[in-house]
């Protein structure tokens, strides 16, 4: 299947600057010791690819899914085949005593990348599972950026997100958090990261479950007023290695927008993908009539589809990758824009974070308006988009 078609876009984003690169990028690949962190998610997977291909000294990935990692391992053989460096897998959580023990054993990687994230939206609607997310994607950014300088890496790169930029949901804040200690930690080790928009057909997005729902003969459900801005899984892991390899200090690359990087409905990529596997949508008024119509108009190649108004907490009206505050370089690149950043915090502050985290954990639970006012004591100016309805509640 075309999935740049299905995307609205015709030719990929990056092929002009990773061409103009690609001499650098491979050389310094072949030159040196990566670790992987979170390498078997979709953007963890392309960048494990991307470093692959040019032959590196060694490629450590590591991943809390061991049956994503065995899928990775399938897919490099199948395609790429064998190296002559050094490639191994290890499935182990990367806040654990095992994780430690690795680094210790392996002392030596030049370049970690921290591509684990919670990702989702939704994993906002508990706080439990909010608490989690600033486990990962904050507190084991902090602990894996240490482990990384005392084995004397040069470099350490970690995924952020265009949610970050004028965060509405507490998984946008909580990179946007993070971003404030990679800042504080790049005095120490120099740091760069990417923000970029969907990843098309990434695991648990929204195209992957239109995957699912066709394998399963379901119907599809789209929101018809929600537009986003789509990259392939091959170009987030070219993003995320120009960044770790090209990048300065307190650097974040993001895609630019241009005529090939356009707003898409999901709606719109829900009615193209059911025709180019040869069904027409069919529109159901609601969930009920979908489910209930799914295996009579399937049979007459018409797929039953759903599409209805956002209304659910923490979806943004548009996205961006960057603020007006913000310091760009738009000029080195063709398709990528750089933020230029000094490595400005505020101390007090980021101490406050973690004094006040420590503290709700070590509570015997804990409730999610004092994990949201936390939030919104970093970061003044967030608009948390509460409406008290979550993905969770829909098809």
């Amino acid at each position: 299947m075309d999935m740049l078609g299905l995307i609205g876009r015709d030719r990929p984003l990056f092929d002009t600057d990773i061409g103009r690169h690609d001499a650098e990028l491979s050389a310094l690949v072949q030159a040196s010791r990566f670790l992987v962190i979170g390498g078997a998610g979709s953007i963890g997977q392309a960048v494990t690819r991307e470093i692959f291909k040019r032959q590196p000294k060694a490629l450590h990935v590591v991943d809390l899914s061991e049956n994503n990692m065995v899928e990775l391992v399938r897919d490099i053989r199948s395609t790429l085949g064998y190296i002559d460096g050094d490639f191994r897998t290890f499935a182990i959580d990367c806040g654990s005593r095992s994780f430690a023990a690795l680094l210790v054993a392996e002392r030596g990687y030049d370049y970690v990348l921290n591509l684990s994230a919670l990702k989702h939206v939704r994993s906002e609607k508990d706080p439990f599972t909010l608490m989690r997310m600033v486990e990962v994607n904050v507190l084991n950014t902090i602990s894996t950026i240490a482990q990384a300088q005392a084995g004397g890496a040069r470099k350490y790169f970690c995924v952020s997100t265009d949610k970050a930029a004028n965060p509405v949901n507490m998984m946008g804040a909580s990179k946007r958090i993070m971003e404030m200690f990679l800042m504080r930690a790049s005095e120490s080790l120099p740091i760069s990261t990417a923000r970029f928009a969907n990843v098309a057909f990434s695991d648990g997005s929204l195209l992957h479950g239109f995957n699912q729902r066709f394998a399963k003969r379901q119907p599809i459900s789209a929101p018809n007023d929600v537009r986003r801005y789509f990259v392939t899984p091959q170009e987030s892991g070219e993003l995320c290695l120009s960044s770790c390899l090209l990048g300065n200090n307190c650097d974040i690359f993001f895609p630019k927008l241009s005529e090939q990087l356009d707003l898409t409905r999901f709606s719109d990529i829900a009615v193209r993908y059911l025709q180019a596997l040869g069904f027409e949508p069919y529109e159901c008024a609601s969930e009920d009539e979908a489910r209930d119509r799914a295996v009579e108009l399937i049979a007459r190649k018409r797929w039953p589809v759903y599409f209805f108004a956002s209304d659910t907490t923490g979806e943004k009206d548009f996205e961006e990758f960057y603020t007006g505050a913000e310091t760009l370089d738009m000029d080195r690149f063709e398709a990528i824009g750089v933020i230029k950043n000094e490595p400005l915090y505020d101390d007090a502050k980021l101490d406050h974070f973690l004094a006040t985290i420590d503290q709700i954990r070590s509570g015997p639970t804990w409730d999610k308006p004092e994990l949201v006012a936390l939030f919104n004591a970093m970061i003044p100016e967030f608009q948390h988009k509460e409406t008290g309805k979550y993905l969770d509640g829909r098809m």
